[in-house]
This record gives structure tokens, sequence and C-alpha cells, in this order.
């Protein structure tokens, strides 16, 4: 009996352990990891394809670029690269073409699709470098690429373009060949070598991009009304929680320099009401009800509160 009741005690000690809340000095919850706390909606990007402008490497450097800051721009975990987006714009070389006012025309339309952000961008320059030691019939051959790569961000919301940098990537590579060396496998390993470059100096653009895209408000529609029950155009792929709340915006106002006539930007539209999340419908949309004030349309816009 003394042996159970030694087991029931050293029970009923381990399950208060558990539930044990931690508490500072003054009896506050403590605060929660990091890795619990809240995370931004993820911005929809429309992603242009990349030309190569330099003589090397052809128009693969400029796929290569464009697949390489797809992928990395998937896997922060902060973007959605729509693949239909850029059917609204074209392409990187047709944007340069007219001098980026195609993108001004048609921000309003991407707007209304969801796109928060277009990057697009070129190859710059590309070359492949080698130095040669001949030490009887074996070649020690040293090989050096540099890439670089032009990237622009146009913000569809305030409707103007927001960063552009140039980034260089470079590589190096050893090679032991004989002296009667196979010309295409030379060929070969100068393609990789171009490719490569690109890629490195694509990847280094992603944290300036991480830090930017932060910095600008998301913004989503309203797609359609029935009943009480409010459909917007992001859910559960974006990122949306049941339970947020979104406010509704009226369109905002392009604002022109009265002197020179410029775009100076777009103003924030007013808040006519907010809708609180309550279901997911389709691969990315969420169901709301509305939650304060009144008005709201389909077309309007949406922000997290």
């Amino acid at each position: 009996m003394k042996f159970i009741a030694y087991l029931s005690m050293v029970a009923v000690l381990i399950s208060c352990s558990q539930g044990v809340i931690q508490r500072d000095m003054e009896g506050r919850r403590s605060a929660p990891p990091q890795n619990q706390q809240f995370q931004s909606v993820k911005k929809k990007i429309a992603l242009l394809s990349f030309f190569n402008e330099s003589p090397y490497g052809g128009e693969d450097l400029g796929i290569v670029a464009t697949e390489e800051l797809r992928k990395e721009l998937s896997r922060t975990g902060e973007f959605i690269v729509d693949p239909m987006a850029m059917k609204i714009f074209g392409s990187s070389k047709e944007v340069y073409a007219g001098g980026g006012v195609k993108l001004v025309q048609l921000s309003r339309r991407a707007k209304i699709e969801g796109v928060n952000l277009v990057v697009f961008g070129r190859v710059i320059e590309a070359r492949v470098r080698e130095k040669t030691d001949e030490i009887g019939f074996v070649r020690e051959t040293k090989s050096f690429t540099e890439a670089k790569l032009e990237i622009r961000i146009f913000d569809v919301n305030s409707n103007k373009e927001i960063y552009t940098e140039t980034l260089n990537g470079y590589a190096d590579d050893q090679t032991y060949r004989f002296f009667a060396e196979d010309r295409e496998n030379s060929m070969n390993q100068r393609r990789d070598l171009l490719r490569y470059g690109v890629r490195v100096a694509a990847r280094k653009a992603i944290p300036n991009m991480i830090e930017i895209s932060r910095k600008l408000d998301w913004m989503g529609r309203i797609a359609k009304i029935v009943g009480t029950r409010i459909y917007v155009n992001a859910g559960r792929e974006s990122g949306l929680q049941i339970g947020d709340v979104l406010k509704v915006l009226t369109e905002g106002q392009e604002i022109f320099d009265p002197e020179t006539g410029a775009l100076i930007g777009v103003s924030k539209g007013d808040v006519k009401g907010t809708i609180e999340i309550i279901d997911y419908f389709g691969p990315d949309g969420t169901i709301g009800t509305l939650h304060s004030g009144g008005s709201v349309l389909e077309g309007d816009f949406v922000q997290l509160y």
C-alpha cells in the first residue's frame, strides 16, 4: 500500500510540473519563443524573365538568373512568385525598351490581380578568364568568372520603382588537363562557370529584397460578396490566419508634382470598415464577415489591421 501511495504522489507531482506556466518576478507570463511570433502575410511577386545583354552565354544566362531568383525567393517563405503574373507586364526586355512606362500603366491591373511587387532586370556582363601554367605535358589551368546582374523592384501599391542594384558574382575553378585537351569539355566548363557566376549574383540580392519588402504594406482585394460572406483573394498560402482582422480601403489617388508633372506616388485610401477572417476557400482565398463599418464593396482593397 505504501508503494502504491508513493507512485500516486510521484504521478501528481509530474503532472503538476508539466502544467507550470513560466512567469517573471512580477507574475507576468514569459514571452513566447521567437519561432512562435506572428509571421507577416507573404507578398505576391511578378518575376519577369531576365535577359542577357553580354556577348557571352546567350539567352541561357537570362533563364538561369530568372530561375535562381524564383527558387531563392520561394525558399525565404516570405514571397509567392506568381507564375501567371508576369503575363501582365511581359518580359524584362520589354519593360526596359519602354523605359518602365509599361509598369506604371499596368499597375492598377496588377493590383487587382493581387500583385504587390514586380521584379525585373538583366545580365549586364558575364565573362570567363583563364590563366594557364604549362609544365611538360600537363597544364594547370585556373578559370575565373565574373557576372554583373542588375535587379529592379517596382512597388505596385505606390506605383513607382523602389529598388535598383547591380550585383557582382565571382567564381573560380582549377583543373589539371593533358596538353591535348577536349575542346568540347572546355566549352562546357566555361558555360557552367558563367551560369554559376550569375547564380551567385542573384543570391546576393535576396537579403536586401527581404528587408525592403518588410517595410511595405501587404495589400489584397475583396473578390466577391455573397450575402454576409466576403471573399478575399488571399488565404492559407499567403499566410492569412483565421481571426485576422483586415481594414477595407478605398483606392488611393495618384499624386503628381504640379511643377514637373512627375508622379510622386499614390496616397493611402480611406478606411471604410474592417472584416474578420472566419474560413478558407480554395488554395489561397479566405472568407470574412463585416467586423465594423459598412459600405464594403467588391473590388475594395484590404490590408492587415
